[in-house]
């Protein structure tokens, strides 16, 4: 399975000259393009998809490959495994993939990982976003301290996008006002899933986080108002062909990210491995 996320990674090390760029940091501010590769993981085989894929962030780091990207695992859903990569701009993707093959030995090792992980992995799926932030929230969370997210997927029928637009930001306005310590983060899909498709990021430091939803979800409902709450529910009567919200957790192995981000925590994200034990005779 050829995995264009990991391979546009790959392409920026130049072997044959001897030169390879700096990693990028982690974002700290909502990126503009987000590429997400879906595996779906066979049943059982969690544990040894997470190993193979591990080796992914083990060679770029060797080959000092620039762009991170994170890894989440489905704890509700599908039994899937999320591979997201930011990017400043589509320019800046596409500047990735000119240069794919430039290190041989970085592409064998990716194929090699590849063929690995189809014993494990049943199918996959890209997908390109765009950023709303007209249509967001709050300050963007940082990365090295998040361990969940909650993504909440908008599948908005034609014809009813500028009306899904137009209660977004009525929404966003209430919740600014009635949680500004939360947060939230809007893209669209461009490319990849039937569309017009939103796609609704929240992040957690810790599921406790989870325990303030409905207490959050009350004082926004109170700050919208009852008209605005009455639209709301009518939109997504009539104005939705559905919506579905999954819940991920961060793992850390099979995540490539910046020194600076692992420092904050290395048994999270790159935890040592066992010693296996002598067996005396």
């Amino acid at each position: 399975m050829r995995r264009s996320v990991y391979w546009s990674v790959a392409a920026l090390c130049l072997s044959g000259a001897g030169i390879a760029r700096a990693q990028n940091p982690v974002p700290t501010a909502q990126p503009s393009v987000l590429t997400i590769f879906r595996e779906e993981v066979k049943y059982g085989q969690d544990a040894d998809h997470e190993v193979t894929e591990s080796g992914w962030p083990a060679a770029l780091a060797k080959a000092k490959a620039p762009a991170t990207y994170i890894a989440i695992t489905a704890m509700t859903g599908p039994n899937e495994a999320w591979f997201i990569t930011p990017y400043a701009s589509w320019k800046a993707f596409g500047d990735e993939r000119k240069l794919e093959d430039g290190n041989a030995e970085l592409a064998n090792e990716v194929k090699r990982l590849s063929k690995a992980d189809a014993a494990h992995v049943s199918a996959g799926r890209s997908v390109h976003l765009i950023a709303r932030t007209d249509l967001g929230a709050g300050t963007f969370p940082s990365v090295a301290k998040t361990r969940f997210y909650e993504i909440t997927t908008f599948r908005v029928r034609p014809g009813r996008q500028q009306e899904f637009e137009t209660i977004a930001k009525k929404f966003g306005a209430a919740y600014k006002k009635a949680a500004p310590q939360s947060g939230y983060r809007v893209y669209q899909v461009a490319a990849g899933m039937p569309g017009p498709t939103y796609l609704i990021f929240q992040s957690y430091e810790s599921l406790a986080d989870l325990d303030k939803g409905p207490a959050t979800d009350a004082a926004v409902m109170t700050a919208l108002g009852a008209e605005d709450g009455r639209a709301i529910e009518k939109f997504e009567a009539e104005g939705l062909v559905n919506s579905e919200t999954q819940r991920f957790a961060m793992n850390g192995p099979m995540s490539y990210v910046d020194q600076a981000t692992i420092d904050q925590d290395p048994a999270f994200w790159r935890p040592k491995k066992a010693a296996a034990k002598k067996v005396v005779p």
